[in-house]
């Protein structure tokens, strides 16, 4: 896993190239796993390791405590969560930061395929500098939403 921050926007930029990809060819309307096949994909043809669903574990001190499944994740450093709704709010941020303190991973991407692509980047613990973030960040846990609405 490279997690050096030129590589990350490196990646994170042909992710995005992807995901408007994607849209200009999907259009809007789709469920969530027709955007997430089609950009995993993109993705590979574009020279990208990728991985679908990957199962996750949420802990608590050393006990497990529930799992989550992440969407993608890209050349092992980079989690893609996606979704297909008319527009982000906090609670899907909030995901995404669950997300990065269980995996370890450095970034994730919140990707939205709703009237237009929106993606925010969010960065994990192990990328944001020590003095930057000197309180440790918690989340509420976070459901799945059901099917998305457009």
């Amino acid at each position: 896993m490279n997690t050096d921050e030129a590589t990350l926007t490196q990646i994170t930029e042909r992710i995005i190239g992807c995901a408007y990809r994607v849209a200009s060819k999907l259009g809007t309307g789709f469920l969530e796993n027709c955007y997430e096949n089609a950009l995993a994909y993109e993705l590979r043809r574009a020279g990208l390791r990728v991985q679908q669903q990957v199962q996750l574990q949420a802990r608590y001190d050393d006990i497990v405590v529930g799992e989550y499944i992440a969407d993608l994740i890209a050349e092992e450093s980079i989690i893609v969560e996606l979704k297909a709704i008319q527009a982000l709010e906090a609670i899907h941020a909030a995901q995404c930061i669950n997300c990065l303190a269980a995996t370890g991973l450095p970034l994730c991407l919140l990707i939205n395929f709703g009237r237009r692509v929106q993606v925010k980047r969010i960065a994990g613990p192990t990328l944001i500098p020590r003095s930057a973030s000197s309180v440790p960040v918690c989340a509420p846990s976070v459901a799945e939403p059901g099917p998305a609405e457009l």
